[in-house]
């Protein structure tokens, strides 16, 4: 009498909850729905959102229940929308309760250990059939394939009063396979005769597998990390059914609500976007801007200057370092995003790599390319046993919003650049899906978005040895042959490094011994002031600045842009500019405003842009008319305010240089100049 009385309870403060959250008249909407249609099923799906901290409110015991027993909970749902249904006579086809399936979804879990899915913990109760809150990043995909939401059954005894009607129903509960659902060994609970499956009343839904994993995974693929604890990270399996399949996207970021299920080793989840947490610039970065006011270049040399004090002197490799900040600072998740990729020319590739590797832990997700696995998605077999294909997420859709280093660009065969160039053109790349060997009836294509900047690098010295080299190089080429043409000119920016190979300055040979005898020692004073964190959380608000061109900005380089396509050509192939020019340009205007804390790019943005892209230009297709010097941004070391006020008057020059050449053969654009 007692559980009857609470069971009661429960029932009416259900009814008092739909009738206040609006859930009731989203039923009926969904009854109406199923009423027009005048088509009998043998099962009525509803989804009821849940607030438990409102339905804790109303009734503790209930809130408790719909946590810690929802199966349970989800017939209490069930009896009470049966009674609705009836007595209001919303569905004329209904005839029984079993015909009635309630998915419950709450809109959030208290914030408890204890309501947090950990694969670490141990011992852990995949029996419980609670819910559970989990996040990571979707690592796998499969196709979308059916799945049977409810069947009807009739007894085989025709005297049996269940050989008609709408009494034996099976419906899909978390966790269950499908031959829990459907198969033909069911017996009737009342004489004890074979079911058989009425096949004209079965419904199916929707059906995805995904594969997850924590998003400290992504520690694990960086080069270099400060990160000394170990940790051990197991990918788990979620499926997504019915109105969740195809909401999520490979590469991609979330939390999900779910119930685990030991047997189908996944969860029945429901997915929502994680909330990114704020960023800040450190005080030291503000009082560094504040003492750089008076100029629009000279915070981001010293930044530059500084930089990665942990793994090259200061003052050394600013023209890279200054370029690799820029490339930071432009990752974002948004479609359509201003890219800037970088290829590093070196005769010193364990420099170049220590540098760039430590760059990739500024942000979540730097992603080290292990040799041995794909770069982008590939395809393999469920592992579930379903047989339906599986796409796998691969290092550059896991740098997805960040930076994906590949390492040495010549130990690429053919077929992989080719893909690499495909990519960095239309920042897409397709996977084929044949239908014959999946199980499908058709092939299928899906194409997979790659938002993230690339790094990579060659060795000059490499490309030397491999290839007879041109004779015919004009002034300023460097020797790339190594590299296919376009694939060169799909990077945003060539980086040749300021120290040839035989001549490494001393500052950087101390700076590895000293290093090598003692990796923790702080070496400079600067490594305090600015501290890797320090960069980490400047480069995660900058990068989230929304910056636009102003007039003058863009003026200069659509400018310089027309100018340089009428000086750059050959009797042969035209222009020797590649149409993304114009589109590396903004981005690199971009980065630098970003980086200098600013909303607004000006001109000076625009001549460090341009100064970097004549300079890759150099080596790619020789000099110009334009005529810039080897190293342009930084023809001199930092060591003080006198230097940072030569390198200033030396970039008004500069700009001065790009005015006469803008009007010299780009005599269209109107470019205001200033006479002093």
């Amino acid at each position: 009498v007692g559980k009857n009385f609470e069971l009661n309870k429960m029932r009416e403060v259900v009814l008092v909850y739909l009738d206040r959250s609006g859930g009731l008249q989203k039923f009926v909407h969904d009854c109406k729905k199923y009423n027009d249609s005048k088509q009998s099923y043998a099962v009525y799906r509803f989804i009821i959102s849940i607030n438990p901290s409102d339905i804790a409110e109303l009734d503790a015991t209930l809130g408790n229940y719909i946590l810690h027993n929802p199966l349970q909970a989800a017939q209490i749902f069930q009896s009470v929308c049966f009674v609705a249904i009836k007595t209001l006579s919303l569905i004329e086809q209904l005839q029984t309760e079993a015909q009635i399936s309630i998915l419950l979804k709450p809109t959030h879990l208290p914030p408890l250990p204890s309501y947090v899915l950990s694969l670490s913990a141990y011992p852990f109760n995949y029996t419980s059939q609670r819910f559970y809150m989990s996040d990571g990043i979707v690592i796998a995909m499969g196709t979308v394939t059916k799945y049977t939401q409810g069947a009807r059954f009739l007894c085989t005894e025709e005297t049996c009063p269940f050989s008609e009607g709408f009494r034996c129903i099976r419906v899909h509960c978390p966790g269950a396979t499908e031959s829990a659902t459907v198969r033909t060994d069911f017996v009737c609970s009342l004489c004890s005769s074979p079911l058989q499956e009425d096949m004209k009343f079965r419904v199916l839904g929707d059906k995805q597998i995904v594969e997850m994993i924590d998003a400290k995974m992504l520690n694990a693929l960086k080069g270099y990390s400060n990160d000394k604890s170990h940790f051990r990270i197991q990918a788990f399996t979620v499926f997504l059914r019915d109105e969740l399949a195809n909401k999520m996207t490979i590469g991609n970021h979330y939390r999900i609500i779910g119930i685990p299920a030991c047997v189908q080793n996944g969860l029945q989840a429901t997915a929502c976007i994680e909330v990114n947490s704020p960023s800040f610039v450190s005080d030291n970065f503000k009082y560094l801007l504040s003492l750089t006011s008076s100029s629009c270049w000279r915070f981001t040399a010293v930044l530059a200057n500084v930089f990665a004090s942990q793994v090259v002197p200061p003052g050394t490799y600013n023209t890279l370092k200054l370029a690799i900040l820029l490339s930071l600072v432009q990752t974002c998740e948004k479609e359509n995003a201003d890219y800037l990729d970088l290829l590093v020319v070196t005769s010193d590739t364990l420099i170049i790599d220590r540098l760039l590797n430590y760059s990739l832990c500024l942000l979540p997700r730097g992603i080290r390319h292990p040799p041995s696995s794909e770069i982008f998605p590939s395809v393999s077999k469920d592992k579930h046993g379903t047989g339906s294909a599986s796409i796998q997420a691969c290092s550059a859709v896991l740098a997805k919003g960040g930076i994906c280093y590949i390492g040495d660009l010549s130990s690429y065969k053919k077929d992989k650049l080719e893909l690499l160039q495909s990519v960095l053109e239309s920042r897409t790349t397709t996977v084929f899906i044949p239908g014959k060997k999946y199980g499908e009836e058709a092939d299928q294509q899906v194409t997979v978005s790659v938002q993230t900047n690339f790094w990579s690098h060659v060795d000059v010295d490499s490309s030397s040895k491999k290839h007879i080299q041109k004779e015919n190089f004009l002034i300023g080429q460097m020797d790339v042959s190594l590299i296919p043409v376009n694939l060169v000119d799909g990077f945003g920016l060539l980086i040749y490094n300021e120290f040839p190979s035989c001549h490494l300055s001393s500052s950087v040979v101390h700076h590895v011994l000293r290093r090598a005898i003692n990796p923790e020692a702080m070496l400079y004073k600067v490594s305090q002031q600015f501290r890797t964190q320090d960069y980490e959380e400047f480069i995660l608000f900058a990068r989230n600045l929304h910056v636009e061109l102003s007039s003058e900005a863009e003026s200069l380089i659509q400018g310089y842009y027309l100018a340089s396509r009428r000086v750059r050509r050959d009797s042969i192939h035209g222009s020797t500019l590649s149409a993304s020019a114009l589109k590396i340009l903004i981005s690199l205007s971009k980065a630098h405003a970003k980086l200098s804390l600013r909303q607004t790019v000006l001109e000076e943005d625009a001549v460090i842009a341009i100064l970097l892209l004549e300079s890759s230009l150099t080596l790619k297709h020789g000099t110009s008319v334009l005529c810039v010097a080897p190293n342009p941004v930084f023809p001199f070391d930092i060591t003080d305010e006198n230097s940072l006020q030569q390198r200033d008057i030396y970039l008004m020059q500069c700009h001065h240089q790009v005015l006469k050449f803008i009007a010299a053969y780009s005599p269209g654009i109107h470019i205001n100049t200033n006479e002093e």
